[in-house]
């Protein structure tokens, strides 16, 4: 497989993972099919994180580490690339989220991307400084146009109240925003589910966070001030999974976050 255009080892610590992979390899002149019986994983993936197209994993740094005795390099290496932020992380969660069967998303601050209106999403623009207002908002609308494609993504998306009563925009813009929420809510394929207020500490307190299934397998891409993180690695994900779970343990069901929503809808009339 080609490597990955741009390869940035002294600039990117996932490519100097990938450039290093393929250096201790052909220096024990190693087939990919040899690595990969060491990680217990096909030649494809050895080849796609040697492209920079994959991120090792950390159980598989370990192995790597243990065979060659290298002194725990390539774990050393992962800890420190998932530790630091990637701009590429964005973009790649995009597509992801375009591609997606199944989306669940936890929010804690915001209406989702995939949800807002142009009025909310300019408002939202605003008010973070966006030099150009106008392009994220015909970005963030065309990001929606995968809510259409057949077959329909299957959606759950579990709201923190407080996104229905912070005013974004002003009330007209509010209200609009939450009757695109009721209709939505409404779709088969689609279950909007709010965490009252009333319910106190839990897990989501930590932050909003979006697991994405892609192919059969999870991606998960959690949001923080100047951007958010992609998390890939199979060993990380099933907590995200436990932790959507426990989230929507606390939540309202279906019925009753509805009535929530028409309620907040009409306070902004």
């Amino acid at each position: 497989m080609d490597q990955r255009s741009g390869l940035d080892p002294d600039g990117n610590l996932w490519d100097l993972i990938a450039c290093e992979l393929r250096v201790r390899r052909q220096e024990r002149e190693l087939s990919l099919a040899a690595v990969g019986e060491i990680i217990n994983r096909d030649r494809s993936l050895v080849a796609h994180v040697e492209s920079g197209h994959t991120k090792l994993q950390a159980a598989h740094a370990v192995k790597l580490d243990r065979a060659w005795n290298t002194g725990g390099l390539f774990q050393r290496l992962v800890k420190f690339a998932k530790a630091g932020h990637d701009v590429e992380w964005f973009k790649t969660h995009l597509e992801h989220e375009g591609k997606a069967s199944h989306l669940r998303i936890w929010e804690l601050g915001w209406v989702p991307g995939l949800f807002q209106t142009e009025g909310y999403a300019r408002a939202m623009f605003e008010a973070a400084g966006v030099e150009d207002v106008e392009e994220g908002v015909r970005a963030r609308l065309s990001r929606q146009e995968c809510l259409n494609r057949k077959p329909r993504p299957r959606i759950w998306v579990i709201l923190d109240e407080g996104v229905l009563e912070q005013p974004v925009g002003g009330p007209e813009i509010m209200r609009e925003q939450l009757a695109r929420l009721v209709e939505l809510a409404q779709q088969p394929n689609i279950t909007i589910r709010i965490v009252p207020r009333s319910v106190g500490a839990h897990v989501g307190r930590d932050g909003s966070f979006k697991i994405m299934t892609v192919d059969g397998s999870d991606v998960v891409y959690t949001q923080a001030p100047g951007g958010g993180r992609l998390v890939q690695d199979a060993t990380e994900i099933p907590s995200y999974r436990v932790w959507f779970d426990l989230i929507g343990d606390v939540a309202l069901p279906k019925d009753a976050s509805l009535r929530l929503l028409k309620e907040a809808m009409e306070r902004f009339s």
